[in-house]
């Protein structure tokens, strides 16, 4: 096993304790509350506490999952720290008033970040929308409760680079606002206008210090107009205080369910206190566009205990403890002939924690990335870990430590090398065609409350499938297989900031056929296509000798 920068990986890790008092304000009343939250040394996960029947999951019939993939909101973001579950739990034995309990947040944020204001909000996606809520308003309720109606409003455009278009910018758009795209400073200079009530971006490597659009090279354009400018930077290590402020940024906001382990539920958002105070009006509990956007008094505290607790956290031990688990894994894995294991240690700020890549000849082994990734997702214990698929016969996973709670290691080292290890015959050849598919398709979509009618035009070469998916709003194309009478395509929708993959799978009968459509995130839809019977119109074409005699 490879171990590489480890100090330049641990270089980057917050700056802790410039502004947090001695004494966090939670202290005293954690401990008067009556919390039943476990105290005492991390708890170690052994194979038979995860498997057991009294998890609270299973008695839903849920299985849990022991996460290598980081902080992803489908299988949970991240586990709570001890601190905030206290500090929930206090929080949900008095009433209080939330103005009051917001007013009180955002200065102990301030005292603990350095930033001028702080606030707390149903997620980080809520964040960026209640915060251009506030940009477009000014924190002026009769044009808060016209939202999404911008008319007549004096701002009501959002400039976005366009490498920092997402899927999570939704949260801006529900707004209403007119994005704007940019590419170039130039571009930048241009749009910018008396319309403009923002501008946002994402971290990463484009808006890094250099760059031609970096964060400092938007904020030299926007701060003279007094455009305030948000960067994204949901799943990136809190530093203390917040660098992306320091360089150029009016707002910075945070996942509260990410690298902070606070609630999954929350985010953090620092910076100008005018703007964040009126952020805090476009949210519930006050009415208007961001009352579907409710936190609670227990995420809002709990969220404060986060940062109360990020601040006094040995960051360094976390990255040793880290380290070690990698290197049980890798130490089991190790004898299995032809794997091989290397550490990466990122550098930056976001998804920040060591990485396991596992590597193996797939011919050799006779399974994939994808096919080992399922294996362990989908049986017991299941685990999550990322595919990275395949490349010049080499299949690649990895093993992110962030979210890995003390013990996993074990379990996730002994079921890699069950499963690498197995010995397996290489895989049978596809099967003949049982139809050829070439032709026009018609298409009907079940989805969960509706149905779609799409269209189909296939080409087949021996097993292999292409052709087109016409859908509805689109014509994109189609690549697949047909095996024996069992067919597998894949097209994909892609429009800014958002792409969906349809994943079909089902088996054919004559002139039909019918299965599943696999959506990802989307959960999964039903098919069922019918050749088309028309016979194609023939008609003789005459070519005029030159220009037309007659009109």
């Amino acid at each position: 096993m490879k171990r590489r920068n480890v100090i330049k990986g641990l270089a980057m890790l917050p700056v802790a304790g410039a502004v947090l008092p001695a004494q966090s304000v939670l202290g005293n009343s954690l401990a008067e509350s009556g919390s039943t939250a476990l105290k005492g040394p991390e708890a170690v996960t052994t194979a038979a506490s995860f498997m057991a029947d009294t998890n609270i999951f299973r008695r839903i019939g849920v299985e849990p999952v022991i996460n290598c993939m980081g902080t992803y909101t489908i299988i949970g973001g991240s586990i709570e720290r001890q601190a905030v579950r206290e500090a929930m739990e206090a929080a949900a034995h008095n009433f209080v008033q939330y103005d009051e309990l917001a007013d009180g947040i955002g200065q102990r944020l301030a005292d603990l970040t350095g930033a001028e204001w702080g606030m707390v909000s149903a997620g980080c996606a809520a964040g960026l929308k209640h915060i251009t809520a506030a940009c477009v308003t000014g924190g002026n309720p009769e044009k808060l409760i016209r939202i999404p109606d911008l008319t007549g409003f004096d701002k009501d455009e959002v400039i976005i680079p366009r490498y920092s278009r997402n899927a999570y910018d939704h949260g801006i758009r529900n707004i209403g606002v007119k994005i704007v795209h940019v590419s170039t400073p130039e571009e930048l200079e241009m749009a910018i206008n008396p319309k403009t009530a923002m501008i946002y971006l994402t971290a990463g490597a484009a808006s890094e210090t250099g760059q031609p659009l970096s964060l400092e090279v938007i904020s030299s354009f926007a701060k003279p107009k007094n455009i305030p400018v948000l960067i994204d930077v949901a799943a990136q290590n809190l530093t203390i205080p917040p660098v992306h402020l320091k360089r150029g940024a009016t707002l910075v906001a945070y996942s509260g369910g990410k690298a902070i382990c606070g609630p999954q539920c929350a985010g953090l958002m620092l910076g100008d206190k005018s703007i964040l105070m009126s952020a805090w009006q476009a949210s519930s509990p006050h009415h208007g566009p961001g009352r579907d956007n409710k936190v609670g008094r227990e995420e809002m505290i709990g969220m404060m205990a986060a940062v109360e607790d990020w601040v006094k956290r040995d960051h360094a031990a976390d990255w040793k403890k880290w380290l070690g688990w990698l290197d049980t894994i890798s130490k089991k894995i190790a004898p299995i002939e032809g794997v091989k294991t290397e550490v990466y240690e990122p550098a930056g700020l976001s998804n920040k924690s060591p990485v396991l890549y596992v590597r193996w000849d797939t011919n050799k082994l006779n399974i994939n990335s994808f096919e080992l990734a399922e294996e362990l997702g989908r049986n017991k214990p299941r685990i999550a870990l990322a595919s990275r698929g395949e490349t010049d016969g080499i299949s690649t996973v990895s093993i992110t430590t962030g979210q890995i709670q003390a013990g996993e290691e074990k379990i996730i080292a002994d079921r890699l090398f069950e499963v690498l290890s197995k010995k397996r015959s290489p895989r049978p050849e596809m099967s003949a065609p049982s139809a050829n598919l070439a032709g026009l398709w018609d298409l009907n979509i079940k989805f969960f409350s509706s149905n779609s009618m799409h269209t189909l035009n296939i080409e087949q070469d021996g097993n292999w499938l292409s052709g087109t998916h016409k859908a509805d709003f689109d014509t994109r194309a189609v690549a697949g297989t047909i095996d024996g009478n069992k067919v597998r395509f894949e097209s994909t929708i892609k429009i800014i900031a958002d792409n969906i993959n349809y994943l079909f799978q089902g088996t054919v009968s004559g002139d039909s056929m019918s299965g599943d459509i696999h959506l990802g995130e989307y959960r999964t839809a039903t098919f069922t296509a019918n050749r088309r019977k028309s016979t194609p119109a023939r008609k003789r074409i005459q070519i005029p000798a030159g220009p037309p005699l007659a009109t």
